[in-house]
């Protein structure tokens, strides 16, 4: 698979650099967190689909990645505050909250979700395209996307849970992300509605086993391989796969899911491989 980590990070530290009026406390925390190792796979997924629909990638793709990676990161900010999760380690650093403080950890969140929304609305060169990013975006990110699924994982701490519930949780606070990637990736291709529905399926799909997979590793994986405080979840008693059905049965989940993500692509063809690949590879991912 290509590769694009190195150059979505450049365009991040490079988009911030740029914008003018940021006070110097805040611009070194956005920096901070933006460029703390991360997989990418969100941003990478905008561009893969781009190209897939349209054969190349163009500039309102590579803003979209950024925009989505920023309201990513905003979500990991706010998501390991003592509020929330209370997690000292995202991404193999201190917490933004840990190595700064909790206030600049909270602005510095708002201001990363904020100028995500600014970059959709300066920098797309088509407007129809800007608002249909920004309104995948905001329906992905917003009160009935992530923010719903964390208000779900909160209440359901300590809880027995159902499937029913914790899937509700997958869904909203990670799979819709992963599906707003895809069809923000197709909306930069001009794709067509055939075309969305099917990256929006596929998108979904690897997004709900990507959680499941986190969900293992918090339990078979090191803080080190991780880049986060493992066994969090069976500590703050959340409702996890593993938990209710437990690891062998959460692993055949993955596997179905995955299954189902790559026969969503059977319109493209073989044009679709890299994103079978992805498919196959967060199986067995380590981190």
């Amino acid at each position: 698979m290509n590769n694009k980590v190195p150059a979505i990070n450049e365009l991040l530290e490079r988009l911030v650099a740029e914008q003018p009026g940021i006070p110097d406390d805040l611009r070194r925390a956005m920096v901070y967190t933006l460029s703390a190792p991360g997989k990418r796979i969100r941003s990478m997924l905008v561009l893969w689909c781009c190209e897939l629909v349209s054969g190349q990638e163009n500039s309102n793709a590579w803003i979209a990645a950024a925009a989505i990676e920023m309201v990513h990161t905003y979500s990991l900010v706010h998501d390991d505050l003592p509020a929330m999760d209370d997690d000292d380690l995202r991404r193999g650093r201190p917490t933004c909250h840990k190595a700064f403080d909790e206030a600049t950890a909270i602005l510095t969140g708002d201001a990363l979700l904020t100028l995500a929304f600014e970059l959709l609305a300066e920098r797309i060169d088509d407007a129809g395209t800007a608002v249909a990013l920004v309104r995948e975006l905001a329906q992905a990110a917003g009160a009935a996307g992530m923010i719903a699924g964390q208000v779900a994982d909160l209440k359901a701490e300590n809880t027995a849970g159902s499937i029913e519930s914790l899937e509700y949780i997958h869904i909203h606070k990670t799979a819709k992300m992963f599906r707003c990637a895809a069809v923000m990736g197709g909306l930069c291709g001009r794709a067509d509605a055939g075309q969305l529905d099917a990256l929006a399926r596929y998108g979904l799909k690897i997004g709900l086993g990507f959680q499941i997979a986190d969900d293992i590793l918090d339990v078979s994986a090191s803080s080190e391989q991780l880049g986060k405080t493992a066994g969090k979840d069976l500590k703050a008693a959340k409702c996890t796969y593993p938990a209710l059905l437990g690891i062998d049965r959460s692993r055949e989940l993955e596997r179905k899911l995955a299954g189902e993500a790559v026969a969503a692509l059977e319109p493209f063809g073989p044009r679709a491989d890299v994103l079978r690949s992805l498919a196959l590879a967060l199986l067995d991912r380590d981190r």
